[in-house]
């Protein structure tokens, strides 16, 4: 199969012929149709977080079942599925309490001693699977935990996106903010998951939806799915802004983007007894906190790995809300691309101007 490598930090990553694995005891071995560039991914690349490599990265991918290993009860030949970085056990304290975005039991590497999922198809040499998916790639061995069936009706190009920019950014409104109706939200960065973030807080029926991004595109872009105010989060003055939309701030902050002052003005853009929730990856070395008075004033500081979801529940019933017309995946996906376009992809993302884009593979 065909597979995009990152073989060095900050190097373009190169398509390469690999081999994959057969699908071992409770493993799914999928043909990916569409995988979303996402900005985790580009941390990655760039090597401001580390991972052993070579590696193939990508995660925001849907596909079709190809074959199942042995004890595989969830998934069959034939499906429709989303994976997720997510990938849980099912058995220990955080996936009994319904914490499953939490569970590091979830691990779905093989055992120490037994032959790698993915080899160079020229000299048989390992290649890495990053965060249990490798998406990048024009098939995906991953453990049934690590995917979920859906809607066979569901256009699987949408639904890529689905497996991680939407289930972070609506999974903090549902999940993890418990948005209730008429309850005011700021979001803080518009990029695929802040626009989801900015739908979701609709379909939940908050009074009032604030997106703040630099871009005026990405503004306007965040209009079109719910927002109805928008601030360019630049401004010397973006959180005054905030507190005057709002009456003295919102009670939903949530930053969607990664970066040390979006952080800032999300605390800074709360209602007394106000929460907010960092979903972006932070520098590794970069702490963001509450003022003393802030903590005096009931206001609260949260972080929520990919919304904290229950992605088996959570993923068809977004696929559903799309269905229906209530989610717009449309408007989140700026453009598709062939593997080999994955480059210009990642520079696209950089300039900061357009939402997803979308690798789409041949069927």
């Amino acid at each position: 199969m065909k597979a995009a490598i990152l073989e060095k930090p900050g190097q373009p990553l190169e398509i390469d012929r690999l081999a994959i694995a057969k699908p071992g005891p409770h493993e799914v071995l999928i043909r990916t149709a569409a995988c979303g560039l996402c900005h985790s991914d580009l941390h990655f690349i760039e090597g401001t977080y580390p991972h052993p490599l070579p590696a193939v990265p990508g995660h925001e991918a849907a596909g079709i079942v190809e074959a199942v290993g042995s004890e595989v009860r969830t998934v069959k030949k034939g499906d429709a599925v989303v994976t997720c970085l997510s990938a849980f056990c099912g058995h220990c304290e955080f996936c009994v309490t319904g914490r499953m975005a939490l569970c590091l039991g979830g691990d779905t590497r093989r055992g120490a001693g037994e032959a790698p999922r993915l080899t160079r198809a020229s000299d048989g040499s390992a290649v890495n699977q990053m965060l249990n998916l490798s998406a990048f790639a024009e098939m995906m061995l991953v453990h049934e935990h690590a995917c979920v069936a859906i809607n066979p009706d569901m256009p699987l190009d949408r639904a890529a996106v689905i497996g991680c920019a939407v289930t972070t950014g609506a999974g903090a409104v549902f999940n993890a903010c418990k948005v209730t109706p008429g309850e005011t939200v700021a979001v803080v960065g518009c990029g695929g998951v802040g626009l989801a973030t900015v739908n979701a807080a609709k379909i939940a029926g908050a009074g009032r939806i604030i997106a703040a991004d630099p871009m005026p595109e990405k503004r306007e872009l965040a209009k079109k799915l719910g927002a109805t105010d928008v601030v360019d989060a630049m401004a010397p003055d973006a959180a005054k802004q905030i507190l005057e939309l709002t009456r003295g701030g919102v009670d939903h902050a949530i930053e969607a983007v990664g970066r040390p002052a979006s952080g800032e003005l999300a605390v800074k853009s709360l209602r007394r007894g106000g929460t907010a929730t960092i979903l972006g990856m932070m520098p590794l070395n970069h702490a963001v906190a509450l003022p003393a008075m802030d903590l005096l004033s009931g206001k609260k500081l949260q972080g929520a790995i990919m919304g904290m979801n229950r992605f088996p529940v959570d993923l068809p019933r977004l696929v559903d809300f799309y269905m229906r017309g209530l989610l717009d995946l449309d408007t989140i996906i700026a453009e598709r691309i062939p593997l080999e376009g994955i480059n210009e992809g990642f520079e696209k993302m950089k300039q900061g101007h357009s939402a997803r884009s979308v690798i789409v593979f041949d069927q």
